[in-house]
């Protein structure tokens, strides 16, 4: 009697054990059944926060149980913020929607921008798809082909930018204060697809902006000569830029170099961040950023990134959680010196 009883009181408890590993799956594969995701991009369709994220969104619905259709939206407006505030004050905490804004708000709200409505810390964050490789491209149109000669120039450069936080108005503000670059920075477009048209109409004659959505949407114009890379604001030179120079070592002062280093080098790995709002059930949360992880590895998503020369270089939303937090930590001096510079 006593061993039907232990054989049983095993059997229950190895059931109940097997119930709690699975449960879990099955009832997110039931959630997320018949649902629809959506990736809230917060610029225009045809840059490249868009081009990467359209790629994921094809692929990630089979990462995710149950299959759901995922989709992008595009909500443009002051540089992403639109989008961010969105995330984070109106969008239902139940991992349908997710983020993809402007890395440079979460240093934003470090610095005090105002219009920032969110507190970047309490965002959960699924990872980012590549780091940045902020690099400077001018137009042939200026009569420019390196970085000295644009360090000479008289009159300064006409440069698109889209908002305070986009690295098309940051790092050029950046290399003005960091190198004495001169820079005329023309804002308010509403994507880098609006400011490359802008580059090849004249209405401005260059852009910085990150390497690898020049090389995924601007290839054209590149190979043609008509636009040039002539600087690159990384921390060691991009394996496909090996002869352009880096921007820090021009800078004559350790006040520019710091700049260099915190404002565009530190922010490259949380560029292109992929957020939930604060409040999405850990469950889901960990679902979500597993299959984010395992869409960036998918064969079918590689094979399309490669052929639309889109660069892989995840950063884990681990990692991406702690560089956030680091940014509340900075030293009050540079704070005031980058809230100077960046004029948010």
């Amino acid at each position: 009697m006593k061993k039907r009883f232990l054989c049983l009181s095993v059997t229950v408890g190895v059931g109940l054990l097997l119930a709690t590993w699975v449960a879990p799956g099955l009832a997110q594969e039931d959630f997320y059944r018949g649902k629809t995701v959506r990736i809230v991009v917060g610029s225009a369709a045809g840059g490249g926060f868009d081009t990467y994220a359209r790629a994921i969104a094809r692929q990630m619905g089979k990462h995710i149980p149950g299959n759901p259709t995922v989709i992008v939206e595009n909500m443009t407006g002051a540089g992403s913020l639109r989008a961010a505030n969105f995330l984070y004050r109106v969008a239902k905490p139940d991992g349908l929607t997710i983020g993809h804004f402007l890395g440079g708000l979460l240093l934003g709200q470090a610095l005090g921008r105002e219009g920032i409505e969110f507190d970047a810390r309490k965002f959960e964050y699924l990872g980012v798809p590549v780091r940045e490789s902020s690099i400077c491209a001018l137009s042939k149109k200026t009569g420019f082909s390196n970085i000295e000669q644009w360090l000479a120039a008289k009159t300064p450069v006409k440069l698109g930018g889209i908002a305070p936080g986009n690295a098309t108005d940051d790092v050029p503000k950046i290399l003005q204060a960091g190198i004495g670059l001169p820079i005329h920075l023309v804002s308010g477009y509403k994507g880098t697809s609006e400011v490359r048209l802008a580059v090849e109409g004249g209405e401005v004659f260059g852009v910085c902006m990150g390497w690898d959505s020049i090389k995924a949407t601007w290839r054209k114009v590149l190979d043609s000569g008509d636009v040039a890379i002539v600087l690159q604001a990384t921390a060691r030179p991009h394996p496909e830029l090996p002869k352009i120079p880096l921007a820090v070592s021009f800078a004559k002062t350790q006040e520019g170099r710091r700049l260099i280093e915190v404002g565009i080098q530190d922010m490259s790995a949380i560029f292109r961040p992929y957020v939930l709002p604060p409040g999405t059930p850990k469950d889901r949360m960990e679902v979500l950023r597993r299959a984010f992880v395992e869409t960036l590895k998918d064969p079918e998503f590689l094979s399309a990134a490669e052929k639309s020369r889109l660069s892989i270089d995840p950063v884990s939303g681990e990692e991406v959680k702690k560089i956030v937090s680091g940014l509340f930590e900075l030293p009050p001096s540079l704070v005031a010196r980058l809230k100077e510079t960046l004029k948010w």
